[in-house]
């Protein structure tokens, strides 16, 4: 049985990974050549912590004020483009207490499972990505933090995620030799960190040596479908036949899915980042300033990444660096210390990371074509929820029980 998967993220990879381990014969087509995507440029977070969806009661009035600020952590590019109005009208919608109580459980499920699938990964010969059980912290400096992070560590501890509040004091001993300006942290242990440029790497060479096929520069533009079965994917130089099709092309798998009438609400959200090699800021924790919504990833030992924002905003606009540094002077403010300039714009990533409507992602086979299966609108959850998505979909292509409750990710859900 033949399987494409469009779309060479770390959701594609991790797909043709156990469809390829399951027998079927795999291909992956993308439309670049697999270097430089949101699977690469990101946290490397695998967060069992971040259990709360993107869609929460506030964002929607903190977004407001923010988008003010020309280096702020949030902005939506104001726009009559109806795909976006639609998806802000069903984020609106969703942003509510009772939709983050619903998705907490859900997200801890597949948060633990790739959590698990990760670690198994470690003993399989020939994939390295420098998996690290150093834990996260969420640092905080304003007394209104100080209250959200006890309440936090309680909705942790009733999803049975193990969580505490650091003092100021604790704090500085589990990061010695940093000055830190925070009035403490919230510190999850079970969190751990990858180097995602590694994992990438490691995992196309894996598996180009046990057959998966991969066709680069290769941009899908429709399907071909008799009745009820998609048959094959279309390029513009050629139909490729399938028996099965994986749609996990990340913030492009919106418009593929219309050329099949399923309509899933989802924008791009560009974050950038900046990594460097053998620098004096050392940090020994996976760490997330509140606040200023920017992550700090130690990686491999000698290095350590900046990134941040959530920028809504057409592909083809041009990055701002205002954002950027926006990232670093937020940096700053939780260490005084750090005198690290912007690099030039050449050295700074940025990518689009496939937002839904809801904050959860889109993973399922679809009533029309039970032979298509969506796997995208992760959001910042990419990396974290790739391994667990990938043996998900794998177990759809087979038709097997998968392995937990898929109904909150179901890719029709906003037809209902």
């Amino acid at each position: 049985m033949k399987v494409i998967i469009i779309g060479g993220g770390i959701i594609g990879l991790a797909s043709a990974y156990y469809l390829q381990q399951a027998g079927y014969s795999v291909t992956v087509a993308d439309r670049s050549d697999m270097s430089q995507g949101c699977s690469y440029g990101n946290a490397g977070y695998i967060c069992p912590s971040h259990f709360v969806p993107l869609a929460t009661p506030g964002i929607v009035r903190q977004g407001l004020k923010w988008m003010l600020n020309a280096s702020s952590p949030f902005y939506i590019q104001p726009s009559l483009n109806r795909d976006l109005v639609n998806w802000g009208l069903k984020f609106m919608k969703s942003a509510t207490r009772q939709h983050v109580e619903r998705s907490a459980a859900p997200l801890r499920d597949i948060a633990l499972l790739s959590k698990q699938l990760y670690e198994s990964w470690t003993s399989v010969p020939g994939l390295d990505f420098a998996y690290a059980a150093v834990g996260m912290m969420e640092l905080f400096q304003t007394e209104q933090n100080a209250h959200h992070a006890h309440e936090t560590v309680k909705d942790a501890a009733a999803l049975g995620i193990e969580a505490r509040v650091l003092s100021k004091a604790e704090l500085s001993q589990m990061e010695p030799g940093m000055k830190l300006d925070a009035l403490g942290a919230v510190f999850f242990p079970g969190d751990s960190q990858i180097n995602p440029n590694l994992l990438m790497r490691s995992l196309q060479t894996y598996l180009e040596k046990q057959g998966v096929q991969f066709i680069h520069h290769q941009e899908v533009t429709g399907f071909a479908a008799t009745g009820n079965r998609i048959t094959g994917v279309r390029t513009a130089t050629a139909t490729l036949e399938a028996d099965h099709v994986v749609l996990a092309a990340g913030v492009w798998s919106a418009a593929l899915a219309r050329e099949i009438g399923l309509s899933i609400p989802m924008v791009g959200g560009r974050g950038y980042s900046v990594t460097f090699e053998n620098t004096p800021f050392k940090v020994h924790h996976s760490i997330i300033l509140s606040e200023a919504r920017v992550a700090i990833s130690p990686l491999d030992g000698h290095k350590v990444r900046f990134g941040g924002t959530m920028e809504i905003t057409p592909l083809h606009t041009p990055p701002r660096m205002r954002r950027v540094q926006g990232i670093f002077d937020s940096v700053k403010r939780y260490f005084p210390d750090f005198d690290m300039a912007v690099p030039p714009a050449d050295q700074v990533w940025y990518g689009y990371r496939p937002c839904s409507a809801d904050g959860l992602p889109y993973i399922g086979n679809l009533t029309r074509y039970p032979n298509m299966t969506i796997a995208t609108g992760h959001s910042m959850l990419g990396i974290s929820l790739g391994a667990a998505t990938g043996k998900l979909v794998a177990e759809l292509v087979a038709g097997r029980p998968t392995s937990m409750d898929l109904q909150p990710f179901h890719p029709e859900r906003f037809k209902r």
